[in-house]
């Protein structure tokens, strides 16, 4: 079943107008949630960055909207399947209908949908650069907004080069993100990531990353900009979102990557989803 603002529907039952402002102008944010057990992952993690996005975006945030009421709705979405141990769901918010580029009203719609996370962490996992357009660095860019024409044609690019994922890189030819996920590139005891300015998704397991790695005395943390080179000569690379937690880059061309850190950083995050979860 579909949530359609509170509204449980049938997904054959379902559809848009053609005056839909996300369908005509990628006028909309979404979160992507991890469901574990009954439980939103980080969920409040997720709510203040879409409370960010809405407000960013003029959009018109209801009274209702609490972070109890969304998750709620999430759940009473999510029970409608018989097993929802382990779920996968977008929350997608856009302006309702009407208007050209210039809107009629910044009130809003929201759709729950949600799938099954059968994702597991590859053993194997290769990536190259995807150099045919950019992604232009700015605030927008943080903003997980349905205009996603660049991940998708670097996804298709992916698929044509059978690899596991593609780096996107800026204007200035500096490495932003995956397509679907953040980044961090290890050296010895140093670990970085494109900070936001690069124009990288504000990522919610980014930032538990961030936390976990400035807790630890072992490695030093930065948040700056990383060149292709740089990841050429890396000891480590590996990637996060809210879905795969961390998936650890084996091979980035014909180099080849360390695993120990990502594996051990995974364990430290699966830790804290648990904790969360309680």
């Amino acid at each position: 079943m579909l949530n359609f603002n509170g509204k449980l529907i049938d997904p054959t039952e379902f559809s848009f107008s053609s005056n839909n402002r996300a369908f005509k102008y990628g006028d909309a944010v979404f979160e992507t949630l991890n469901i574990q057990n009954n439980t939103v992952v980080f969920f409040e993690d997720h709510y203040f960055r879409l409370m960010a996005s809405m407000r960013m975006l003029r959009m018109e945030i209801p009274m209702e909207f609490t972070l109890e009421f969304l998750e709620q709705e999430i759940l009473k979405t999510v029970a409608t399947q018989d097993d929802f141990s382990k779920a996968r769901v977008r929350l997608t918010i856009f302006r309702k209908d009407g208007g050209l580029y210039t809107p009629k009203t910044n009130e809003i719609n929201y759709l729950i949908e949600f799938s099954e996370n059968t994702y597991t962490t590859k053993s194997q996992y290769r990536i190259d650069l995807f150099k045919d357009f950019y992604n232009y660095s700015g605030l927008l860019s943080t903003i997980k907004t349905s205009n996603r024409m660049l991940n998708t044609l670097a996804s298709i690019f992916m698929q044509e080069n059978e690899l596991d994922n593609c780096i996107l890189l800026n204007e200035n030819k500096a490495v932003v993100e995956a397509t679907n996920a953040n980044i961090f590139v290890v050296k010895g005891n140093e670990i970085k990531t494109p900070a936001l300015e690069e124009g990288c998704i504000k990522g919610v397991v980014r930032k538990k990353v961030i936390d976990i790695l400035n807790m630890n005395e072992e490695y030093t943390l930065l948040e700056t900009s990383i060149s292709p080179f740089e990841m050429q000569k890396a000891d480590e690379i590996f990637i996060t979102n809210s879905v795969i937690g961390i998936q650890p880059v084996t091979n980035y061309r014909k180099k080849e990557f360390k695993t120990e850190i990502g594996a051990k950083l995974a364990v430290n995050l699966r830790l804290q989803q648990v904790i969360a979860r309680n």
